[in-house]
């Protein structure tokens, strides 16, 4: 009897692991252009193979100053519980790969020109063949989103599968509004909320503007995205607002990747850009928004900058406001590429704050950063950017830097500095600061007594810095 029950038990339990498991895939519809470098595919345990199409996107590769188009492969889908995904790369040989983060751990099996592995949550990755990182593969696996459920049918905003043409231009959400653009659904145009409250942008399908962004939020509160595939997601003059699982890619000038300008109380969570500009920015007054920005909470982003900075804090404001940030996490952080050739644009961490703004309680922890093409670990300064300021910043205080681990090869020298005795950086704590595998800290073994440990990170410390620290 015993052994009865044991048995039911243990096939209930198989039961219930399998029942957990779901994949939802969409075909790309007509029209829309895709590449044909990689084969993918899903299953999930014991079922059948999924192929799944491959978009053509666009990326920047600075060359001479110049932006350069390259054309990459995005594949996309959802999955509960746990999925095994199949890449056969055709367009070259494999000799060498990468699937990054590398900090993920996905471990691949490979069968000629074939890679296998398996995912039990949803992941941003790149798979990199040969070490090609223009001609990858963007994979996005990400939970499973279900159309919603509303009140009244009007307050439903829906485009389904197939391509909606806005002709170049843009549609506006007004208050109240739900918009789902379901699996197979691909905008040609953008989405915009100006002065809206209470809206939801959500669903797995593509907004594909061109050389614009792709979903604005402006002057509006209570705002809640899920989901999408786009350029660019500015946040502007807003109050409470919500980006989840999603996913920014940009190939021109000036594409930044999450703006917030002058706006609080904002969360952004398992999200991922590459961009052709910041992939994260946090700015006050700029763009007719005005105001300084408090309470924003980053967690969970892959960022690739092909050019500037993955993290850029501070500089555009207007010179008689004085205005603040404050209170702001950057939390569970992946670096995977910083690439920029001007030194005072360089800094996968960058604070650069001018026009008066103080910048202060700022954390960035649980970072891992991959190798930097061009660039350096950290710029922190008070500067005066004549080309983008009329003033230098007040000042940067109250940063910690914890768990921050760097594995590559040397980057350029780091900055930390001051602009005059009154526009001070001060406070500024590293914890668990690591460079390949190297603690820095003000004890680490090794040091010469008279040597700043600043030396030992690469970072450059000028007299205007007070109350520095690095611990283990």
């Amino acid at each position: 009897m015993n052994r009865f029950f044991t048995t039911m038990a243990l096939c209930l339990a198989t039961l219930s692991v399998s029942a957990a498991d779901r994949l939802v895939t969409a075909k790309a519809p007509a029209g829309i252009e895709l590449k044909h470098d990689f084969e993918v595919k899903a299953r999930t345990s014991n079922s059948e193979w999924k192929s799944i199409d491959t978009y053509a996107f666009k990326v920047d590769r600075v060359a001479e100053a110049k932006h350069n188009v390259e054309i990459t492969s995005v594949a996309k889908f959802e999955f509960d519980g746990k999925v095994e995904v199949q890449v056969k790369s055709v367009a070259q040989d494999i000799k060498s790969f990468k699937i990054r983060p590398n900090s993920y751990g996905i471990e691949a099996k490979q069968e000629g020109n074939t890679l296998t592995f398996s995912l039990d949550r949803p992941r941003y990755i790149s798979v990199e063949i040969n070490g090609n990182i223009y001609q990858n593969l963007q994979l996005f696996a990400d939970n499973i989103l279900e159309k919603p459920k509303v009140k009244k049918k009007k307050d439903l905003m829906y485009f389904g599968p197939g391509v909606h043409d806005f002709k170049g231009d843009s549609i506006h959400i007004p208050s109240g509004k739900t918009v789902f653009i379901d699996n197979g659904a691909v905008i040609k145009g953008w989405l915009s909320t100006y002065g809206s409250r209470d809206v939801k942008i959500l669903g797995p399908g593509i907004v594909m503007p061109g050389r614009h962004e792709g979903i604005m939020v402006r002057y509006s509160k209570n705002v809640y995205i899920d989901g999408l595939l786009t350029t660019q997601l500015p946040i502007g003059g807003s109050d409470s607002v919500t980006v989840k699982n999603t996913k920014v890619m940009s190939w021109y000038g000036w594409g930044d990747g999450f703006n917030i300008f002058a706006s609080n109380n904002i969360r952004q969570e398992h999200i991922f850009a590459r961009t052709s500009d910041d992939c994260s920015t946090i700015y006050c007054t700029r763009k007719n928004y005005h105001g300084g920005c408090s309470n924003v909470t980053i967690k969970d982003f892959v960022m690739w900058a092909d050019v500037a900075h993955p993290i850029m804090i501070g500089l555009h404001s207007e010179t008689p406001e004085d205005e603040v940030i404050d209170n702001v996490l950057y939390d569970g952080i992946e670096i995977l590429e910083h690439a920029e050739n001007q030194i005072d644009y360089q800094g996968c961490i960058g604070i650069n704050n001018g026009d008066n703004i103080t910048v202060k309680n700022v954390t960035f922890q649980n970072f891992n950063i991959d190798n930097i093409r061009r660039g350096m670990l950290f710029n922190i300064r008070v500067c005066y950017n004549k080309k983008y300021c009329s003033a230098p910043g007040r000042g940067i205080q109250d940063i910690t830097l914890r768990n921050i681990a760097y594995r590559g090869s040397a980057p350029n020298m780091g900055i930390i500095a001051g602009y005059d005795q009154s526009r001070m950086v001060k406070n500024v704590r590293f914890e668990n600061l690591t460079i390949n595998g190297k603690l820095i800290s003000d004890d680490m073994p090794g040091k010469p007594r008279w040597y700043k440990t600043a030396d030992m990170a690469n970072i450059y410390v000028n007299d205007h810095v007070e109350g520095l620290k690095f611990s283990k």
